[in-house]
């Protein structure tokens, strides 16, 4: 079949789930012999090439800032937009399925008003409009609800990577069939036994506003009171980072606290395989990854209660973690407090929890249910 992933972003050129799931994707589709286009804006430097293995990298727009203090700007998805449009103008009739992200809605839009072939959507987060105003403002984010909002009347095949947010689109009326995607686990899924666990909580990903890292520092700073020798990793970068480094300062904890910024995967791995629990603080995700990542290695999570937060339904209580009831120190600390007086029985639990979910949550099974679709569409044509 042929083949178009659109997606303005290409790992790992930039960094995250989105991110790693389209290379996945293209990946997979060429080696099982599909004929692949991936439609981005260009991230590397003038002259070169992006790489992925067997699929053909098409850049649509020049390499442009994507974020401004840690949210995405608005141009960039413009020109991304037209680009794409401009593309499935002059090429969409040689594609069999265009496969796109839903955000930056623009080249969603633009898809769907060329319309030669079958088209898939991933919608990794839907923002209520309570969120939206918040995240833009009273008026933009009524503009950004309404194009999210007619997104959603585009007839299309949605795939979503969690409950909450399928939930969602069913209610808010989304003009397609609806499928959970719930595997983007690459890894192993052969069980490990837990490592012992040593005094250290671990944190690892972008420092924006939603994942709330700065809140890990006061908190870390209440638990070592009761947990004494405690200390913290905080891996990532982004623009809270400063703010991190100024609450550590700020709480006595610049020998207790490592913030060494981007570090390898192997670092990563090795950091949440000897973790007490991985802290992630977000108050938005629209899927938890890492959640999954730290399980594999025998190690808890503790996430964070909020109407946004899909990673909640990737903790069960007691079994791979904690869910705290906020981001207060105070609830942060209890539920590192916690995770600490379970010791390695938790950890114990939370590798059984890994095995008996390792092929539900595998990118292996999310792949094939995406390769029914298009063969389902194929069929059609």
């Amino acid at each position: 079949m042929r083949i178009c992933l659109v997606y303005d972003c290409l790992f790992p050129y930039t960094v995250g789930g989105a991110e790693r799931w389209y290379r996945n994707l293209g990946e997979r589709l060429a080696a099982d012999g599909h004929e692949v286009t991936y439609i981005t804006l260009r991230q590397w430097e003038r002259g070169e090439r992006g790489e992925v293995p067997g699929v053909r990298v098409v850049s649509v727009g020049p390499r442009m800032e994507l974020y401004d203090r840690g949210r995405r700007r608005i141009l960039p998805p413009l020109v991304f937009g037209l680009g794409v449009l401009w593309h499935l103008l002059r090429h969409g009739s040689r594609y069999d399925v265009v496969h796109t992200a839903s955000f930056p809605y623009f080249s969603l839009l633009s898809a769907a008003a060329v319309r030669r072939y079958r088209l898939v959507v991933d919608w990794h987060e839907v923002w209520s409009r309570s969120y939206w105003t918040e995240y833009l403002g009273p008026l933009a984010g009524r503009v950004g609800d309404a194009v999210q909002w007619l997104c959603l009347r585009v007839p299309q095949r949605a795939f979503c990577f969690s409950h909450l947010h399928a939930r969602r689109l069913r209610e808010w009326g989304v003009n397609g069939e609806v499928t959970v995607l719930e595997g983007e686990y690459a890894g192993s899924l052969e069980p490990r036994e837990p490592r012992p666990a040593e005094p250290v909580v671990v944190f690892a990903g972008r420092h924006i506003p939603e994942k709330r890292v700065p809140a890990l520092v006061p908190a870390l700073a209440l638990a070592r009171e009761r947990i004494p020798g405690l200390r913290g990793e905080v891996l990532g970068d982004g623009p809270e980072r400063d703010e991190v480094l100024r609450l550590r300062s700020e709480h006595g904890l610049d020998g207790a606290l490592d913030v060494p910024g981007f570090v390898p995967a192997e670092r990563v791995e090795q950091a949440l395989s000897r973790a007490l629990c991985m802290v992630l603080p977000s108050r938005r995700e629209g899927y938890g990854l890492v959640v999954v990542e730290a399980a594999a290695l025998g190690t808890p999570s503790v996430v964070v209660a909020a109407p946004d937060n899909a990673a909640t339904d990737l903790v069960s209580e007691g079994e791979n973690g904690y869910v705290a009831a906020s981001a207060e120190p105070s609830d942060l600390a209890a539920a590192i407090e916690r995770v600490h007086r379970e010791g390695h029985a938790l950890r114990e639990r939370t590798a059984a929890w890994f095995a008996a979910n390792a092929e539900r949550l595998s990118l292996a099974s999310s792949l094939r249910r995406v390769l029914d679709s298009y063969a389902e569409a194929s069929a059609r044509r």
